[in-house]
């Protein structure tokens, strides 16, 4: 049997300029569900950061590591279910599994960064897969925002169980998602496209007693 020796990879930018104006996977929910105003009385605030970029990244964890904090300036979190962000907090490194990470910066850069990410990998083995298209971000803030997550996953959100700079893959209202906590009064939640529609939904519902609003 003769070997084979992949030399060299095709990277495609699946956002190149074009006159079609790309649109946030809430959308159409947007349009037919509403967006409720933010209130004085909101006690929870949902904002989309649409478009974001994200990148799977996938192999060795020393070699990665070195090759993102060179390019991103952020290292890898060597800990189960954490997330090391840049001073800026817009962007971070999400651990997986042992050999996974999710990498999430801001829309447009992450062509930019797959490239240099490459570059710096040279010819060690590893995957980087641009999953932006695939998934969105939610952020829900507020002083209620800890319960309204109360109502929707069996994790435990509590405080002291899920503090800042915690990040799981989890069950939520019946389908699933990644939770992050980056910051004391904000939680993130990268869901896949598919799933937005329903999950904006469900979120609408069950922050209707806290007067949920949306931040454009």
């Amino acid at each position: 049997m003769s070997e084979q020796t992949v030399t060299g990879t095709n990277v495609y930018d699946v956002r190149p300029i074009t006159e079609v104006l790309a649109e946030s996977p809430l959308a159409w929910s947007y349009h037919h569900t509403g967006r409720p105003s933010v209130s004085e009385s909101s006690r929870v605030v949902i904002r989309e950061r649409a478009m974001s970029g994200q990148l799977i990244l996938r192999g060795g964890a020393i070699v990665l590591d070195e090759a993102v904090r060179q390019v991103l300036g952020v290292g890898l979190p060597a800990r189960p279910n954490t997330l090391s962000q840049d001073a800026s907090g817009e962007r971070s490194a999400q651990w997986l599994s042992p050999d996974e990470w999710l990498l999430i910066v801001p829309g447009g850069e992450e062509f930019s960064l797959e490239g240099q990410l490459r570059k710096a990998l040279g010819n060690a083995h590893y995957a980087i897969v641009n999953v932006s298209g695939g998934q969105t971000l939610l952020e829900l803030e507020g002083e209620r925002a800890t319960e309204l997550l109360m109502k929707s996953t069996l994790y435990n959100v509590h405080p002291a169980a899920f503090p800042v700079g915690k990040g799981v893959t989890t069950v939520f209202a019946k389908s699933n998602l990644i939770l992050r906590r980056p910051t004391e009064n904000r939680w993130e939640l990268v869901l896949r496209r598919s799933f937005a529609d329903y999950l904006y939904r469900w979120l609408l519902d069950a922050g209707e007693e806290y007067a949920i609003g949306v931040d454009d």
